[in-house]
Parts: C-alpha cells; sequence; structure tokens
C-alpha cells in the first residue's frame, strides 16, 4: 500500500512563529515536482509536539488538499495518549488522508499490552495504519512479537523501522507480511536490500528526486544504480541528523533558498560549528553551488 519514497515533510514556520500556509503548499508542490510517492506531514520532522490541535489538524488538510491525489498522505496523528490519537486520526480520515504514521507513545513507556491495545485502539478507525518504531524517540521499541500481534489487524500495514536496526527488516518479514519503510535515510538502501520497501525520508526535503530516484531504481532491481546514490548522498543522510532532527534539514533547506529555518523551541537554531559541516555536505553533493 506505501511502497517507494516518502517525505517526512518539514513544517514552515513565519518569523513570528506562525504556520506558514503558503510556504507548506510550496513545499508540497515541490516534493510532487521531485518525484516522490507520498508525503508524511506532521511528524517528528514537523515538529508535531510543537503543534496544537487545530494547526495539526490544519496542515494535514492543506497537505491533503495541495496533494490532490497526485501522491498519497500518511498523516501523523501518533500521541502519547491513545484517546489523543484516536482522535486526530478521526480527523485525518474525515479530510481524506490515505494513512496514519502512529509512533509509539513517548514518555510514559507503555508496556508491550498497551502498546497492543494503544494501536488496536486507531486502527479499528479503519484508517491504514503504518507503526513507527523509533526508540531513541519514544524510550521503548515495539517488540518482533507486538508487530506480529498487529499485522492480524486488517488496518495495519506497515512499519516504519527507524531503530537504526537493517536486522529488523528481516525478523519483521520473518513473522509477519507488513510493509516495512526504513525511517533513516542512510539505511534506505540496506533495508531494501533484505525486504524493505521504500522510505519516509528527511532528506527528501531538500533533495526528493534524488531519494525517489535511489528508492525506484533498487525496488526495480537496478542495485548498481541505487548504491551509486547511496554514495553520492550518503553523507547529506548522515549530516542531517548532526544535531536534533529536523534543526539540520531545515538549515539545509534555508542553505539552498527553500524557506527561513524558523523552529518553536524547545527546538532552536543549529550550532555555527556544526552548521558549517552542513554546508560543505551540501557543496559536495552538489546541493550547494
Amino acid at each position: 500500500m506505501f511502497e517507494g519514497a516518502y517525505t517526512a515533510l518539514v513544517t514552515p514556520f513565519r518569523r513570528d512563529g506562525s504556520v506558514d500556509t503558503g510556504k507548506l503548499r510550496e513545499l508540497v508542490e515541490l516534493q510532487i515536482a521531485g518525484g516522490i510517492d507520498g508525503i508524511v506531514p506532521v511528524g517528528t520532522t514537523g515538529e508535531s509536539p510543537t503543534l496544537d490541535v487545530e494547526e495539526h489538524v490544519a496542515v494535514i488538510r492543506i497537505v491533503v488538499e495541495t496533494a490532490a491525489q497526485r501522491a498519497k498522505v500518511i498523516a501523523g496523528t501518533g500521541a502519547n495518549s491513545t484517546a489523543e490519537a484516536v482522535e486526530l486520526t478521526r480527523k485525518a480520515r474525515e479530510l481524506g488522508a490515505d494513512g496514519t504514521l502512529q509512533v509509539t507513545p513517548y514518555y510514559n513507556k507503555p508496556t508491550q499490552t498497551g502498546l497492543l491495545r494503544h494501536f488496536t485502539a486507531v486502527a479499528d478507525l479503519g484508517l491504514p495504519v503504518v507503526l513507527y518504531n523509533v526508540p531513541g524517540r519514544s524510550c521503548c521499541e515495539i517488540a518482533i512479537s507486538t508487530i506480529a500481534e498487529l499485522a492480524k489487524h486488517p488496518h495495519v500495514v506497515s512499519v516504519k523501522e527507524a531503530a537504526g536496526s537493517v536486522d529488523r527488516v528481516s525478523r519483521i518479514k520473518d513473522v509477519c507480511d507488513l510493509e516495512v519503510l526504513s525511517g533513516d535515510d542512510s539505511l534506505t538502501l540496506p533495508m531494501m536490500a533484505v525486504g524493505g520497501c521504500g522510505v519516509i525520508s528527511v532528506a527528501s526535503n531538500l533533495a526528493p528526486k534524488a531519494v525517489a530516484d535511489l528508492v525506484h531504481a533498487a525496488a526495480a532491481g537496478r542495485w548498481d544504480e541505487a548504491r551509486a546514490l547511496h554514495a553520492r548522498y550518503y553523507r547529506l543522510f548522515t549530516d542531517i541528523f548532526l544535531e536534533t532532527n529536523p534543526i539540520p534539514i531545515k538549515a539545509a533547506m534555508e542553505m539552498a533558498g527553500l524557506g527561513e529555518a524558523v523552529y518553536r523551541l524547545p527546538l532552536c537554531e543549529m550550532g555555527a560549528d556544526a552548521r558549517e559541516k552542513l554546508r560543505a555536505t551540501l557543496r559536495k553533493t552538489g546541493l550547494l553551488t
């Protein structure tokens, strides 16, 4: 259902901190022009923890409207509260999103039984669910046995794996038939080599065509082409995580003239040394002249 290259879209802010809806529409058009298969608004890269509910819903609505079925939309509607995740997912379904990205509830550290009940409550709404395993953010992982159990639900269709482990792809595919999407740009190619079907990418905010071409080449078995793209952009894939995401990717987009790097606290501007290292990487990859 969700094979291909998806962009975990940044949320652009004006200098006063408000959501820049005009720029948001421009970024969606940029992604579609670059050949991206789908867009994931208001995930981690979209600074979802600092958007209120009204803003969260508005961003999803604008992305769905602008994409206009030219690219799929997987709305980030996860939360550490099951009730909030259910309500946001219900709204995303009403707005016409194609699916929902459900992050592992963060901070409250649920048990595997709690995770099973949480994700099931969301999936029961009927919108296709992409589970999001990111223990570095959520403090706990979705156990393979829990994924296998959730895979029995007709509306749980994919897993975004952002635990830094290619081995997890094989372990998941060994116990169920869920799609696996890489959540780490630098692991997209290795994960696809062992059965992954694509990526939810941060780097594609800046380089949508490169990421889309890499994923499409790998999916078609053109491994030499995919490896060449991986090698060319590998440093970008790593250096956009020099600081907490999405600080570097917004800084990189600013350097490339795609909008100002404005954040909401507690996120703030990139440190000078890391920024210069990132700028050098953009030059090396040809993204800056």
